[in-house]
């Protein structure tokens, strides 16, 4: 902290005068003037009296020696939209003098709240104070939070000098997810359940596919009559069961959706991939998350080992997704022309018959497709106005998908995705040559 000799130390005390210190000082300056005027020296003694005591609180508050350090923790780190995270703040003095009165003020976005303010009367030595503050929102993102002021005032309230920490944190607002009930997906063949493939069956003691030992092997899994055979140490192969794969596909075309805010389509479509990716990833599907843009997360080559890691990333990227001024889907089915093997889940908006038509293309380079087809003129409010019953454009893609393979989840406004993906199974055995009213409340025949 600058000295009282030093130019800026003054400059910075004389500008973290309160409207009480200017006051003073202006009246012991007027004082003063007055008492050459009238010729009253015990007025220009009194003048010397008001002025210097905000000068003194300004000076005292630059000599200030007591040394603070602060943290802060956020739980969650992650939280979903509309929900809740606390933010915890520690102030910690690490001087060997009491502080005296501090007003602590953290940096938050305007979306996320108000500014929080605590008042800390005093600090003993070594001593430390924790305070914590609310925040939350509607509308997901990533937000900065910090970086901690903090403000020494003294005790007549004449000066305030205003301190800022370094450090700050990120709170990351993840969209709405839902927790799904486990169906049998069309074209469904492993993952982690009693259905689970294996890449290696071992039939009995003469089909042993053994491999060298390597340091950590259990000494129990050591195949003699192989180490015999080799002149080294063999231990049997263990069963991999193979990693079942699945893409979601989010469509976040401007133009293929409606309506604006947390009650869009597009954040309905952002809110079902969330919810749709994560229950993938719990059970034992390498998910991946794909845009009409091309965008894959995680990125081709990009191991993920834990499914927290992946429903992390997942969570996080869905978290800063945005509109894209992108006009159809070809990017996105080049992504998948190269590896496109395993489940596709599609959330998509409005579409025209030439992407239809690519669509039921597609659907042959996977080993099963589920698509959430929005109809996204029941949240611009145009579906209210029309008669009642399906749209004929919207109906006929419907049955054309559902004729190419396609497992079509009909969405209106105020759908629920549990309720739509409990459908799911029960639309596979009438979606490939039937045809049902996109309106019912159950897909169906």
């Amino acid at each position: 902290m600058p000295g009282p000799d030093n130019p800026s130390g003054i400059r910075a005390g004389l500008r973290g005068l309160t409207t009480r210190g200017r006051s003073f000082l202006a009246a012991g300056a007027t004082a003063a003037l007055c008492s050459f005027v009238f010729g009253q020296d015990a007025l220009f003694q009194i003048g010397v009296l008001l002025a210097a005591l905000p000068l003194a609180s300004a000076t005292l508050l630059l000599r200030t020696r007591y040394r603070v350090a602060s943290g802060r923790r956020l739980s969650p780190h992650r939280a979903a939209a509309g929900q809740e995270a606390r933010v915890h703040l520690r102030l910690d003095n690490v001087s060997r003098v009491p502080t005296g009165l501090l007003l602590l003020e953290d940096k938050v976005p305007y979306v996320l709240g108000p500014r929080p303010r605590f008042v800390l009367d005093r600090v003993e030595p070594r001593g430390f104070r924790e305070v914590s503050y609310r925040v939350r929102s509607d509308l997901r993102g990533r937000y900065p939070l910090g970086p901690l002021q903090l403000r020494l005032s003294d005790p007549f309230g004449m000066c305030e000098l205003t301190r800022s920490f370094a450090a700050s944190d990120v709170l990351t607002v993840v969209p709405q997810v839902q927790a799904l009930p486990p169906v049998r997906l069309p074209g469904e063949w492993s993952g982690q359940g009693e259905s689970s493939a294996h890449a290696l069956a071992l039939a009995g003691d003469d089909d042993v596919i053994p491999r060298e030992y390597r340091h950590g092997d259990d000494l129990r899994r050591v195949h003699w009559k192989s180490t015999a055979r080799y002149g080294e140490l063999m231990v049997r192969r263990e069963e991999q069961p193979l990693k079942a794969k699945a893409t979601v596909l989010l469509d976040t075309r401007e133009i293929g959706h409606r309506g604006s805010g947390p009650a869009s389509s597009f954040e309905w479509a952002v809110s079902c991939a969330a919810s749709v990716g994560v229950h993938l990833a719990e059970r034992g599907y390498q998910t991946r998350l794909l845009t009409d843009t091309g965008t894959a997360v995680p990125a081709p080559g990009i191991a993920v080992s834990t499914v927290g890691e992946a429903t992390g990333l997942l969570l996080d990227s869905l978290a800063v997704v945005e509109c894209s001024d992108g006009g159809g889907l070809s990017r996105a089915e080049d992504a998948l022309r190269l590896g496109g093997e395993g489940l596709l889940v599609a959330i998509l908006g409005s579409l025209d018959e030439e992407q239809v038509t690519r669509l039921s293309r597609l659907r042959r380079r996977t080993a099963g497709a589920v698509v959430f087809l929005l109809d996204t003129g029941s949240w611009s409010g145009l579906r209210a106005l029309l008669p009642e019953g399906p749209d004929s454009a919207l109906d006929e893609q419907i049955k054309r998908l559902r004729l190419a393979g396609w497992t079509v989840l009909p969405v209106r406004a105020g759908d629920s995705v549990a309720r739509l993906w409990r459908t799911a199974d029960r639309t596979e055995g009438s979606g490939r040559t039937g045809h049902s009213s996109p309106y019912r409340d159950e897909v169906g025949p």
